[in-house]
């Protein structure tokens, strides 16, 4: 009888010591691996982090990559005109430091250069009465809805088999012609004054263009310069949000919820549609 009862109880007391044994394993794995997880999305966080930063810049330098324009001289041309068109102040920077030139380069390589969405067929009527309409005010603050907030921006207005991206290629090098001629100079080596005057000429539709006036181009230049200062930067243009930081408008907002009912003026940060991306 003895002989059983410490056989149980020695079985027991294994049962239990073993029990201890295998918790305490269990425990102690809990904790480690709490370390070692700790640890590893510590790891894996920096590893990501340095993964968002390098796509940035990847993305960035795909900001600044042509994509419709295949001579670096009508590009040249381009930035030089921008540039004149909303230069560099006080205020703060150019078109150029905003990437307007890159911004106009993506416009004119999507469907908007191309004209893929609009009608293109005949007639393309090229007379005085189609002079006078693309020469007509149009001014955007002028007319229509809500005038006062409306930028003092032509909206261009012509008949052309020409595609918006042709134009460009057209205005641009005739730019080039125009100074050479006038002035004995590339566009891009004129003085400011120069180049102005050369603007001045295409504004006033002073330059016979083949297929489309003058004013027709610089109308579109203008609108598109403008667009790219203040466009969100997703689309190239207004880079690091300074044309905003300029007009001290925020970026776009999903709701304005949480701070409607504030009393104080609430002074947001700056915020663009790249913002949004990351949490998509």
């Amino acid at each position: 009888m003895t002989d059983q009862h410490s056989d149980k109880d020695e079985k027991k007391g294994l049962s239990r010591r073993q029990f201890l044994k295998n918790t305490g394993m269990v425990a102690g794995g809990v904790v480690g691996g709490s370390l070692l997880g700790g640890l590893l999305t510590n790891e894996y966080q920096k590893k990501q982090e340095a993964q968002i930063k390098e796509e940035a810049a990847k993305g960035a330098a795909l900001q600044e990559a042509r994509m419709f324009f295949s001579r670096k001289e009508d590009f040249d041309i381009l930035g030089a005109a921008t540039e004149r068109l909303f230069p560099q102040d006080d205020i703060g920077p150019g078109a150029i430091e905003l990437g307007v030139p890159y911004f106009i380069d993506k416009q004119l390589a999507s469907y908007w250069g191309t004209n893929a969405k609009e009608y293109m067929r005949d007639p393309f009527r090229q007379n005085s009465e189609e002079h006078d309409y693309q020469h007509k005010d149009s001014q955007k603050d002028k007319t229509g809805p809500n005038t006062d907030s409306q930028t003092p921006v032509p909206t261009p207005r012509y008949q052309s088999r020409l595609t918006r991206a042709e134009i460009f290629i057209a205005g641009l090098r005739k730019m080039e012609q125009v100074s050479r001629n006038k002035f004995k100079k590339k566009f891009v080596d004129a003085s400011p004054d120069q180049q102005d005057q050369v603007l001045k000429m295409f504004e006033n539709g002073k330059v016979e263009m083949q297929g489309v006036d003058s004013v027709t181009f610089f109308n579109l230049l203008l609108k598109t310069t403008i667009e790219g200062v203040y466009s969100d930067p997703l689309y190239g243009g207004n880079k690091n949000m300074q044309g905003w930081k300029m007009k001290e408008y925020p970026g776009p907002r999903a709701s304005f919820a949480d701070v409607i009912e504030a009393e104080d003026f609430v002074k947001m940060d700056l915020q663009s549609l790249k913002d949004y991306q990351k949490f998509a």
